[in-house]
């Protein structure tokens, strides 16, 4: 795993960058927070979709809600960006949308649109 410190428009945000999956479990989850705090001091975080477990865009294993839980319990933000229209799941899209309506937990296509959103949040 690399960090990588963006800071643009008065905001620090890290992008986490790798060659394996980061997020396969909530402890995962909360593993990379913590370290991207201890290591960054940042709580804004950016990570492509390829690094996170398949089992995360499956609504049933509760996963995703167990991982978004401890992002907003730890005032974490998260923006996952990536390819999402193979996902045919309505509760999934509605997910979806409903994080993306929020100020923690971001889905998006591009890179330059997470970086978007992380920087408009309080």
């Amino acid at each position: 795993m690399k960090i990588k410190i963006i800071e643009q428009n008065g905001s620090r945000i890290a992008e986490v960058l790798g060659d394996e999956l980061l997020i396969t479990t909530a402890a995962s989850a909360l593993d990379l927070l913590a370290s991207v705090r201890y290591e960054t001091n940042c709580d804004r975080i950016l990570i492509s979709k390829a690094l996170v477990c398949e089992d995360f865009f499956i609504l049933s294993t509760g996963l995703a809600g167990e991982i978004l839980q401890k992002f907003v319990n730890y005032g974490g933000k998260l923006a996952i960006w990536g390819e999402y229209s193979r996902y045919t799941s309505k509760p999934l899209q509605d997910f979806i949308r409903e994080s993306n309506r929020g100020e923690q937990f971001f889905f998006t296509a591009t890179r330059e649109e997470a970086l978007e959103k992380l920087q408009h949040t309080r």
